[in-house]
C-alpha cells in the first residue's frame, strides 16, 4: 500500500482537516473573555496569555500529530511516548494558570486536555489521565468557594475523549479494510499472472515440442523424400500459426480448448514422431465438467511422450471418470515425472474440481491418469 511521505503536506480534502479540528477553539472564547474582562490587573493578563498559550499549543501539536503521519496509515499517536507527555503536562499546567487567573470559566480548557491526551498517549495510559482530569475538574467546581457544580463539564470532558478514540479506532477498521481489499487484490493478481504462465507453458510448451519434432524430421528428409520433406514444412507453418493463435487467445483471457480438438493434435503430433497412435474414436461419454481437464491430460501427457519417452507407441484410454496416456517408452527423467511445470499444473487443475492425477512408471514404459471421483 502506497502512503504518503512522512514529510508531505496532506492533499485533497485532508489537506482541510485541520480547520474543522481547530474551529473547535472557539469555546476558548469563553475563558478569554473572563480574562479580558480583568485585564487592569496582573490575574487578567496572565489568564489572556495562558489561554493563547493553551490554544496554540494545542493547535500545533494537533498539526505536528497530523502531518506527521502519512495518508493511509493508521491513526496513532506521537511515536515519542516522552513528547507525548510532555504536551499533556504543558497543557495541563496551562488549563490549570487559566482556571487559577480567570475562575470557573476556566474548566472549558478541561475538554481540550482531553482531546490531547487522546491523541498524543496510547490508549492504556491516556484513559487514566482523562479520567483524573475529568474528576478533578469536576470536583473542583463542587469544592472551589465561588463556582457551582458543573456535571456537564465532566460529560463533555469523556464524551469529547470517547469521541476521538471512536473516530480513531474507526479511522483504523477502514485503512485495515483498504489494506485487506488491496492484499486480496494483490493474491489475485498473482494468482492470474500464475494461471497466465502456466497456460502459456503447457500452450508452448506443446505447440514448440510438435515443431521442433517436424522441422528435424524435414531436415532428414530434404534429401531423401523432398515431396515429403515439403508437406512437413507446410505442416510447421500450419502449427507456428495456430501456436500463434493459441497464444493470442491466452493474452484476451480465453482459449478453445476441446477434448476432440486435442486428440486431432496428438495424432498429428505422435505421427510427426513417428509414434503409432492409439487413440479413442469418440468422446461422447466422457461428461462435459471433466472435457477440459481431460483435454489438458492429453496435451501433457502426449508432449511428455513426444518430449521423453522415445516411444514406439502410445494409447490415450478415456472413460467417463478418468483420462489415460500411457505409452511403450523409458518415461521422463524423475524431475519431469514428479515435479515438471507441466504436470504441476495439471495437478493444479485436477485439484480445483476434485481429481487426481496418477504417475506410474512400467516396464517398459508410462502412464499419466487423471481420475475424477
Amino acid at each position: 500500500m502506497s502512503a504518503t511521505p512522512v514529510d508531505a503536506k496532506p492533499a485533497g480534502p485532508r489537506r482541510w482537516g485541520w480547520v474543522f479540528a481547530l474551529v473547535w477553539l472557539f469555546y476558548l472564547l469563553n475563558p478569554l473573555e473572563a480574562a479580558w474582562e480583568k485585564r487592569d490587573s496582573l490575574a487578567g493578563w496572565v489568564g489572556v496569555v495562558g489561554t493563547l498559550l493553551f490554544a496554540l499549543v494545542y493547535a500545533g501539536a494537533f498539526m505536528m500529530l497530523r502531518w506527521n503521519r502519512p495518508e493511509g496509515t493508521p491513526f496513532r499517536v506521537s511515536p515519542n511516548r516522552s513528547l507525548g507527555l510532555s504536551v499533556v503536562a504543558v497543557e495541563i499546567a496551562l488549563g490549570v494558570v487559566v482556571c487559577a487567573a480567570v475562575g470557573q470559566p476556566g474548566t472549558a480548557t478541561a475538554v481540550y486536555v482531553a482531546v490531547i491526551t487522546m491523541i498524543s498517549l496510547p490508549a492504556l495510559l491516556a484513559w487514566p489521565v482523562v479520567m483524573v482530569v475529568a474528576g478533578t475538574t469536576y470536583g473542583a467546581t463542587i469544592l472551589v468557594d465561588g463556582w457551582t457544580k458543573d456535571t456537564g463539564i465532566l460529560f463533555g470532558t469523556l464524551v469529547a475523549a470517547l469521541a476521538i478514540w471512536g473516530i480513531s479506532q474507526a479511522i483504523n477498521r477502514n485503512i485495515e479494510v483498504l489494506a485487506v481489499r488491496e492484499e486480496n487484490a494483490r493474491l489475485a493478481l498473482e494468482d492470474e499472472r500464475n494461471r497466465f504462465a502456466r497456460d502459456l507453458h503447457d500452450i508452448l510448451g506443446h505447440s514448440l515440442t510438435v515443431i521442433t519434432v517436424k522441422a528435424e524430421l524435414a531436415q532428414k528428409l530434404f534429401d531423401v523424400d523432398p515431396e515429403r520433406a515439403r508437406a512437413e514444412v507446410t505442416d510447421l507453418e500450419r502449427l507456428s500459426r495456430d501456436a500463434l493463435a493459441d497464444v493470442r487467445r491466452a493474452v484476451e483471457g480465453y482459449r478453445e480448448l476441446t477434448l476432440p480438438g486435442e486428440l486431432a493434435r496428438a495424432r498429428v503430433a505422435l505421427e510427426a514422431a513417428e509414434i503409432e497412435a492409439h487413440l479413442p474414436n469418440s468422446t461422447d461419454d466422457v461428461p462435459s465438467s471433466v472435457r477440459e481437464l481431460f483435454a489438458w491430460t492429453i496435451r501433457e501427457g502426449v508432449t511428455n511422450v513426444v518430449r521423453h519417452s522415445r516411444a514406439r507407441t502410445c494409447t490415450v484410454t478415456l472413460t467417463p471418470t478418468s483420462a489415460e496416456v500411457a505409452d511403450d517408452g523409458h518415461g521422463p527423467d524423475e524431475s519431469a515425472a514428479v515435479g515438471g511445470n507441466g504436470l504441476r499444473g495439471l495437478r493444479e487443475r485436477a485439484a480445483a474440481v476434485g481429481a487426481t492425477v496418477v504417475t506410474t512408471a512400467r516396464e517398459p514404459g508410462f502412464s499419466l491418469k487423471v481420475v475424477v471421483p
